[in-house]
Parts: structure tokens; C-alpha cells; sequence
């Protein structure tokens, strides 16, 4: 539904107005309000911030239409004007005109021209309205994606990508805040989110300087991924700066007592990565599934607090550049045997 604000001091347009728009009223298409002049126009302005469209003469006591089109822009710069009014000369056209009005309608009205223009001048608006919300979206966008995907996102090149599936191979790691729980339970909600963010930034930054990617962000854990050249070792490397970095932050405030540490679990194979998700809510996700990322979660969770757990396939990849300690065997779900895992150490 659409507000339209009229300010005339004539008490009969208001009555033509009811009667002309009577069905557009009737289907809640428009709402009318009305004012007598400039001054009790912005008066309901106030009481009325939903208002889309004025329709307002120029000839009014206490304020004209012209004063009220520089008031308007002033301080409601996303409503537009008609001017409607007997006073259809050129210099009051132009004097509106410059002041912000949208269209010009002389009196007498053609109801018929000045439900036209009120369509025009709603489109009008509503347009304006999709395009800032598209510049809202996009500056939140901005904060969140780096600009060479911006860009790429703007090329046809991204609209055939983005549904691309592939078999790739790539390093998983899970990162999870040891003991979480227990602050999210006891501690305000502001509180809560500005420590994980703060513990998120420095794991990110340590995964975004080794060329991997997070995946999703589950709850108080990580999910990240690397691909490319060497991705298990640059995998480890950010874990290892990751439980350096993490175990050197301070407690979060006098009140807040906790010393975060972190438990990490990586595998590294044969992943499946594509744009999964559910078409009939228009929700996806570009992310990777398969067995390796299924394990890397479960070694995670067999971690102890500053422990970075890898399999034994794993290990042998890696075992002639990082210092590794096998743990042993551990029972893994869904896993039909037993899992030789190693600990990495530096």
C-alpha cells in the first residue's frame, strides 16, 4: 500500500480525492492523508514517516508548496512531489522543478492524469527504494567479500561457475574453541559474540595468509579449506600459527576469566566441491563433501586442547618437513577400523 500526503487548503479536493479514489482505497492500494497548508504538511510527516508521495499546491497560508518542496528535501529526500495547482506558469513550473517536484498538474484536475502521474511517481519511488537497498547490500556484501570476487561476480564468466561441480584435491581443517560452551552459557550476548569474533579474526587471518579459504564458520569451530600447491603443508602451517597466535590472547575483560585454546583436526584427499543447497528456497552454499571432510571433523574431535591431529596417511606426506608424535589408534564414527593418528608438533 502506498501513502500519499495532499496538502491543500481547499476542503474540496480532499472530498474529490475520497471520491475519485474510492476504489483504489477500498483494495488498501492507497492511503490518503491530508494537510492545510506547508506547516501541518510536515506535522503529519512526523506522524506519518511511511508516507511515499505529496501531492501539494503552491498557493497556502502560513507556508506555500515552494517553501514545503525545500523543506521536503531537507529532511525527506526520499519522497516525491506533484505539484498541483492552479498557478501554471512557466516560472512557478521551473521554480518547482528546481526545488525537487516530480511532475506539474494544473487545476482543474483531470483525475485521470493525476492517477497516471501517481503511478509514474510510485514506480518512481520504488525504484529509487530497490537501488538503495541494492547499494545497502552490496556495502554489506563489500565487508565480506574480497573485491577480486566482486568483480569476477559481475562477469558472465561467475553465472556458470557458480554451479560448476568438480572433484578436487585439497587439505579440510576444523578448528574448534575448546570450552566455549561454558561462556556462551554464563556471559551476555554481546559478550559472547564480541569474543568469538575476536578469536575468529585472529584464525582467519592465519588461514587467509596461507592461501585457504573458510569454508563456513559452525557454531564456536572453523571450517576451512586449501587448495592448490603444497595444501597440506600450508594447512598445517596455519594451524600451527593458529594455536601460537590463539594461545597467546589475553582474557577477554577483569570479568571474564577464560583462556581460549583450540582443538584441530586436518585430513586432506579427494573432495567433491560444488553449489549445494536447497533450490526451493534459493539457499546454497559453495562448499566441499566427501569421506575426507567428514574425517577431518571427527579428528577434531578426538583432539585434546592444543592438539593438531592428522592421519597416518597424512603423516606421510608431511613427515619429512614438520615433527610429528603418533597418538596411536582411535575409533572413529562410522569408520569400520580403527585410525592411526600422529599429533603435529612444529
Amino acid at each position: 500500500m502506498t501513502k500519499i500526503l495532499v496538502v491543500d487548503d481547499e476542503s474540496d479536493l480532499e472530498i474529490l480525492i475520497k471520491q475519485k479514489f474510492r476504489k483504489k482505497i477500498r483494495e488498501n492500494s492507497y492511503e490518503f492523508v491530508f494537510a492545510i497548508n506547508g506547516v501541518h504538511a510536515l506535522e503529519q510527516l512526523e506522524q506519518h514517516k511511511d508516507v511515499d508521495v505529496v501531492l501539494s499546491d503552491i498557493n497556502m497560508p502560513e507556508m506555500d508548496g515552494l517553501t514545503l518542496l525545500s523543506r521536503l528535501n531537507e529532511k525527506h529526500g526520499l519522497i516525491k512531489s506533484v505539484i498541483v495547482s492552479a498557478y501554471g506558469d512557466m516560472d512557478n513550473i521551473r521554480i518547482a522543478m528546481n526545488r525537487g517536484a516530480f511532475d506539474f498538474i494544473t487545476k482543474p484536475v483531470d483525475f485521470n492524469d493525476l492517477e497516471l502521474t501517481i503511478e509514474k511517481t510510485i514506480k518512481h519511488v520504488d525504484f529509487i527504494k530497490k537501488t538503495l537497498q541494492a547499494i545497502k547490500e552490496n556495502n554489506i556484501l563489500k565487508m565480506y567479500v574480497d573485491e577480486t570476487v566482486l568483480n569476477f561476480m559481475d562477469t558472465r564468466e561467475f553465472e556458470s561457475s557458480i554451479m560448476a561441480n568438480e572433484t578436487i584435491e585439497a587439505s579440510v581443517v576444523f578448528i574448534d574453541i575448546c570450552g566455549f560452551t561454558s561462556i556462551s552459557e554464563n556471559e551476555t550476548p554481546d559478550t559472547v559474540v564480541q569474543l568469538l569474533n575476536s578469536y575468529f579474526d585472529v584464525m582467519v587471518k592465519e588461514i587467509i595468509e596461507q592461501d585457504g579459504f573458510i569454508d563456513k564458520f559452525i557454531g564456536d569451530a572453523i571450517m576451512a579449506v586449501f587448495r592448490g600447491d603444497h595444501h597440506l603443508d600450508r594447512a598445517i602451517d596455519a594451524c600451527l600459527s593458529i594455536r601460537t597466535e590463539v594461545g597467546n590472547l589475553p582474557s577477554f575483560s577483569e570479568n571474564v576469566t577464560f583462556k581460549p585454546s583450540v582443538t584441530i583436526g586436518i585430513n586432506s584427499g579427494e573432495l567433491v566441491s560444488g553449489n549445494i543447497g536447497s533450490a526451493s528456497i534459493k539457499r546454497f552454499d559453495y562448499t566441499v563433501i566427501g569421506d575426507v571432510v567428514n574425517t577431518a571433523q571427527r579428528l577434531e574431535s578426538v583432539a585434546k586442547p592444543g592438539q593438531i591431529i592428522i592421519s597416518a596417511s597424512s603423516y606421510e606426506m608431511v613427515k619429512d618437513s614438520f615433527k610429528c608424535v603418533k597418538v596411536g589408534e582411535v575409533k572413529l564414527k562410522n569408520k569400520a577400523h580403527p585410525l592411526v593418528i600422529y599429533e603435529v608438533m612444529e
